[in-house]
């Protein structure tokens, strides 16, 4: 009788901690999946974003360049 007890006891303890860790490990699965989606979202966003300042720049520095050379005396 106190064997079975002791064996149910330990089953459930299993159980409770076989659940336990699979709770964690789905949890840290979809937290990884979560990240890699905002990553693969933000990419993009950041590589348009600095495409996009570095063609102001550029367009800037045009525009000095052409006022520069038309206020400049000519020889």
């Amino acid at each position: 009788m106190a064997n079975e007890t002791n064996n149910d006891l330990s089953a459930a303890l299993s159980n409770f901690l076989h659940a336990g860790s699979t709770l964690v490990q789905q949890s840290l699965g979809l937290v990884s999946d979560t990240v890699k989606g905002a990553v693969q979202v933000i990419e993009p966003l950041g590589k348009t974003a600095i495409d996009l300042i570095g063609s102001g720049i550029n367009t800037i520095g045009s525009v000095v360049q052409n006022v520069t050379s038309a206020i400049s005396p000519k020889k």
